[in-house]
């Protein structure tokens, strides 16, 4: 890839705890009460992304009896199974992706068989895809009766298959001229996204189908399924992470639509608005020419009765440095409320402006309705890495509870300039903490608060909310910039909240900790190529590299500068690689044998890992309980503390980081997760209390994809594992 060195970038991370629509089918009719009939119809369930089920059959007096019915590990026949997928039930079809190149895969209800699968074939663009083997699920439809499902192609594809046969659409699309390529059921997606782009019409070109976007103008893929709303296919896309770029270019992320019954273009909404549109004027300096990445990576969710979608957008490039597009950069991490039929903007809200913390969007809004003040209320809730769940009219999008602008820190790194202010929520309360200050330092005692606000505060571990990050040689001294939560957040794809819209309940997986980042010249990174957020890979570049930045590098990455024979002054690095160092450890880290506060495992109050759950009628939060058991040695830890002798009533389970997603049914919040002993387990748990009601052994720990449906009278729930479905029944 072509690098740009123009811009600032972040070299390492630290102490991250990582036409019109036609007739309406019914069964596109949104739930008003989660999923029916027993489907799972879509990634989120139902298309308001509520992954709530009212099936009842397994309750919590029989959970402990569950039984695996059967496992699916498709190994053998299309590789490693993603850790990244949800399948859907629906038309007594079960149906995901799976593999490293996105396999569309059909399973038996019953036993889990494969029956069908489907790969796109492959291309120059569908190699480099960062986003190959994750793919998360796939969409569902009807065309006069007939099940179709419809992917997002790691090559950047939409592609219609028949549901019985996993054969691509008769009569669908538009034909790709590629070799291998079917003559029907496909849509080349990157040639409709870059047509009207101007860095692509200066070109003057022909366009390449092998090669989609050129990699000199930007990167395109996708990571999440489309939705299907009243007949239209909406698709989000997914550019190149932004952790250490070197380019201000990139291809915007424009939102694309097609019709669901013969694959026919109908709209395409500009995510970075062009002259004459609403926040253009939010990108200066004419950066909205060429700056890219704002997208939709994570899911799409819907009103389907009113024909809005709900896009939450991914932030600009660059992640850490935004100097060369100065601005609040609409329509950069924000939710946006589009018509399905025309693709017309509604209304917007704009989460963070002008981003360089990376809190691009991580899941779908949940679409939902509520109570609020006595009045029923159609609602939208978005949980974001910053742990802040934005709550709108979803008609309006008006906030319900309304919120302020609050002056945060400025940036002294050269050439940024920050909005002076970000948006803070009346309700609900934040559900970690945002900054760190003195108070949510650790106080089991008098004594040990004054030392560990002593050791934070001499450490540089506090941080206001916001905080921005640094650039190497400030005046300041300054080692990292530390911004809490982290860019993992708070909350990430890899663990999606549920909602139980009987109640109007959201219950919400999340983890505490914290980022830290500097940046140097573009220029300097370019010398290293190095990629990953902790793994610098030092390749040598024949005109060498500037002094200060082997210094600066042998400095965060001692190991790997070590293997490279790199030597403080040098010009040069040659061979090796190696992680990163960490940073916002805990007291025992220090090494020091008479540190008071050796054992304790963190400074900072916990839960680390938790799961809290907010009545989205009220905007009060309801409970808070560590996700999952933190490991034993870190209890005992804690409990026999010389500091902590005689003192009752200390929490010692601290939970645990980067949990799975959850699932709410009628009878309990289902959380995959771990014991003390490192198990890994299915927890079953009471909504209204977040008491723990029973557990089940599963055969690995799931990050991601876990839903539930009814299958010729029996309830199914299904753990998605790293190498494979495991589903559970009564026996």
């Amino acid at each position: 890839m072509t690098r740009h060195p123009r811009a600032l970038v972040a070299i390492f991370a630290l102490g991250l705890l990582g036409a019109a629509a036609l007739t309406v089918p019914s069964a596109q009719t949104p739930p008003r009460r989660g999923t029916e009939n027993g489907e799972w119809r879509t990634l989120g369930g139902d298309v308001g992304h509520t992954r709530y089920s009212p099936l009842d059959q397994i309750t919590p007096a029989n959970f402990e009896t569950l039984k695996e019915a059967w496992r699916f590990s498709p190994l053998e026949v299309v590789g490693p199974l993603t850790a990244r997928a949800t399948p859907s039930y629906v038309g007594g079809k079960l149906l995901s992706v799976a593999g490293p190149r996105r396999h569309v895969v059909s399973m038996d209800p019953t036993s889990g068989k494969l029956l069908w699968s489907w790969v796109e074939p492959e291309t120059y663009r569908s190699k480099y895809s960062m986003r190959a083997g994750y793919g998360k699920g796939v969409a569902y439809s009807e065309i006069n009766g007939k099940g179709v499902v419809y992917i997002a192609t790691p090559g950047f594809f939409l592609v219609a298959l028949d549901a019985d046969t996993g054969q691509p659409l008769p009569n669908w699309g538009r034909q790709v001229d590629l070799p291998g390529f079917p003559r029907t059921g496909m849509v080349d997606l990157a040639e409709d996204m870059i047509r009207d782009w101007d860095p692509w019409l200066r070109r003057k070109q022909k366009y390449n189908a092998n090669e989609g976007v050129p990699l000199e103008l930007g990167y395109i893929t996708s990571s999440s399924p489309p939705l299907v709303v009243n007949d239209v296919i909406i698709v989000g896309n997914s550019a190149e992470q932004g952790y250490h770029q070197t380019r201000t270019e990139n291809v915007p992320g424009d939102i694309l639509a097609y019709s669901a019954r013969d694959g026919k273009f109908l709209w395409k909404f500009h995510v970075i608005p062009r002259p004459g549109e609403v926040g253009h004027e939010t990108w200066e300096n004419d950066a909205w020419r060429t700056t890219g990445d704002v997208s939709s990576w994570a899911p799409l969710s819907a009103d389907a009765e009113r024909g809005i979608v709900y896009v939450p957008t991914n932030s600009a490039t660059v992640d850490m440095y935004g100097g060369f597009r100065p601005g609040n950069n609409l329509f950069s991490a924000s939710v946006i409320a589009l018509d399905v039929k025309t693709g017309k903007r509604l209304w917007h809200y704009q989460m963070v402006h002008h981003d360089v913390w990376n809190y691009d969007t991580p899941t779908a809004p949940i679409a939902m309705d509520v109570t609020v003040g006595g009045r029923r209320m159609p609602a939208v809730f978005q949980a974001t890495k910053q742990a802040i769940l934005y709550a709108f009219n979803r008609i309006t999008g008006e906030p319900i509870w309304g919120f302020v602008e609050r002056p945060v820190p400025a940036s002294k790194v050269p050439g940024e300039k920050l909005s002076p202010t970000q948006p803070f929520p009346v309700k609900p309360a934040p559900y970690e903490f945002i900054g760190r200050s003195a108070e949510n330092v650790i106080d089991y005692t008098p004594q040990i608060k004054a030392l560990a606000l002593a050791r934070v505060t001499d450490q540089g571990l506090l941080a206001p909310p916001f905080n921005p990050v640094v650039h190497r040689g400030n005046k300041e001294g300054a080692t990292t910039g530390r911004f809490y939560p982290g860019e993992t957040g708070g909350t990430n794809i890899t663990h999606p909240p549920a909602a139980d819209p009987t109640t109007g309940i959201i219950y919400i997986p999340s983890h505490s900790g914290g980022g830290a980042r500097v940046v140097v010249p573009g220029s300097e990174l370019d010398c290293f190529g190095q990629t990953g957020t902790t793994v610098a890979a030092w390749v040598a570049t024949s005109a060498g590299c500037p002094p200060e930045s082997v210094s600066a590098a042998m400095e965060m990455y001692p190991e790997a500068a070590k293997k490279a024979g790199a030597k403080a002054g040098d010009g040069r690095a040659s061979g090796g690689d190696g992680a990163g160092g960490g940073a916002g450890r805990g007291p025992a880290a220090t090494g020091a044998a008479a540190d008071p506060l050796a054992g304790l495992p963190t400074l900072f109050k916990g839960p680390v890992g938790r799961i809290t759950a907010i009545d989205l009628n009220t905007g009060e939060h309801l409970w808070v309980k560590p996700y999952g058991d933190a490991p034993q040695q870190q209890q005992d830890a804690i409990r026999n503390h010389p500091l902590l002798k005689g003192v009752a009533n200390v929490e010692s389970n601290l939970g645990r980081a980067g949990m799975g997603g959850l699932v709410v049914t009628a009878t309990m919040l289902l959380a995959p997760g771990q014991t003390a002993d490192g198990s890994t387990k299915l927890f079953a748990i009471d909504k209204r209390t977040g008491n723990r009601l029973g557990a089940i052994a599963t055969t690995g720990l799931s990050r991601y994809g876990m839903m539930t449906y009814l299958h010729q009278g029996k309830q199914y729930i299904v753990v998605q594992l790293s190498n494979g479905l495991q589903a559970f029944a009564l026996p």
